[in-house]
């Protein structure tokens, strides 16, 4: 007899929707393996290796033995190191016993929000939004309530949006700055603004994903937790995967008041217990040395951004605004909506990104996975020799769409 799975997987699997960025990354891989020169721009993963500096600390810890289980909460070098950080480059003031590092940036939202969200609370999400937020708000059993902003105000939603959005059931407000789709970022006068409502309330805990802090252009980052007002209302989150090009070595941390980092330890001591040791290690070294080459890497994305950007202008109906951080541009195609070259025919941004795929042989992530179904993300984490060829390839592409 036969296991029927649907009967099996509980209904909060079965509702979630996969993670469309890792969905459309693995198209373009298959299409790849058939022997179709494809051009991926569609994870958010920086091209550039991870610094040997951070390298070599990890071979020196697993030389010493550094192999063994870790506490739940993280080292306690790595979490002096994050709190002096956090102190120096945030103005966020935190003792040890308010961090928590885990597997990734992802398990730190992950924990907030199982820690702290019963049925039916609602979360507020400024979109466009990373792709996870709403997927983990739901299946801690919380309600997602997306506030959205277009590329005519940079993607950026503002406080009397916000205010509007609260009822009594809110009991988060989830936003990335620098932000993943769109590279937005929140200026200081933007976040005091969102610091004045939420501290008008009190009892909204914020979620400020902050981890492509080191990949931002306009000279300053600035911190929710920061404000007087909603220091003891944030939960600060960052991780080492962006800005030190450290995607797997899966570790990310969280600062927040001292009630919700002993609970977000409850939930992972259940869930995973401690990072990787010897990861830890390399990554306290990664926080305590100069950010040479973090310096770096920002200053190539930043000159890949200005290329992107003038050629995607090239390309006849696209809207591109200039994003200030991250890696990513987030063009408005909905020009192309209702067009057609005789074979395929896009009706919207799903459409699109598939057509490019087929079509362009380019991958990119269509902007209804991340709540915005005018846009299309496209990672310029690739070589200046990809992205010219690339947005070469959608020009010529979509040069033979006609409206129908």
């Amino acid at each position: 007899m036969s296991i029927n799975p649907l009967k099996m997987l509980s209904g909060k699997v079965q509702a979630m929707e996969e993670s469309a960025t890792i969905r459309m990354a693995q198209k373009a891989r298959d299409l790849a393996a058939k022997g179709v020169s494809v051009i991926s721009l569609s994870l958010g993963e920086p091209d550039f290796d991870t610094p040997e500096f951070i390298k070599e600390a990890a071979y020196q810890a697993l030389k010493k033995g550094n192999t063994k289980y870790t506490p739940v909460p993280g080292t306690m070098d790595l979490r002096k190191a994050i709190c002096d950080k956090f102190e120096t480059e945030n103005n966020l003031h935190f003792e040890p016993s308010q961090i928590v590092v885990s597997n990734g940036a992802k398990q730190s939202i992950a924990n907030i929000c199982l820690a702290t969200l019963d049925e039916g609370d609602e979360a507020i999400i400024l979109a466009p939004y990373w792709v996870s937020y709403v997927e983990i708000v739901k299946f801690a059993g919380g309600v997602p309530v997306v506030v959205s902003a277009g590329i005519e105000d940079d993607f950026k939603v503002n406080a009397a949006q916000i205010r509007e959005a609260i009822t009594e059931k809110t009991k988060l407000l989830i936003f990335s700055s620098p932000c993943n789709p769109t590279g937005s970022v929140y200026t200081y006068d933007e976040l005091e603004e969102m610091a004045d409502v939420i501290g008008e309330n009190g009892n909204i805990l914020i979620i400020a994903d902050e981890i492509y802090e080191y990949i931002n252009f306009t000279g300053k980052h600035a911190s929710i937790g920061a404000f007087e007002k909603t220091k003891n209302l944030t939960a600060t989150v960052n991780g080492f995967s962006k800005g030190f090009s450290m995607t797997g070595w899966r570790l990310g941390y969280m600062g927040g008041p001292k009630w919700l980092a002993d609970a977000c330890n409850k939930v992972q001591g259940q869930v995973t217990s401690g990072a990787a040791s010897f990861s830890q290690a390399a990554a306290t070294v990664a926080l305590k040395t100069e950010k040479t080459e973090a310096l770096a890497m920002k200053e190539a994305f930043l000159r890949r951004r200005d290329l992107i950007i003038a050629k995607l202008k090239e390309v006849p109906g696209l809207k591109v605004n200039q994003p200030q951080g991250a890696f990513y541009v987030f063009p408005d195609i909905s020009h192309y909506f209702g067009t057609t070259n005789g074979q395929v025919t896009i009706k919207d941004a799903d459409d699109f990104s598939e057509a490019m795929l087929t079509e362009a042989h380019v991958g990119t992530v269509s902007g209804a996975a991340f709540g915005n179904d005018q846009c299309i993300r496209l990672s310029y984490a690739a070589s200046d020799a990809d992205l010219i060829e690339a947005v070469s390839r959608i020009k010529n592409a979509l040069a033979s769409f006609k409206k129908i």
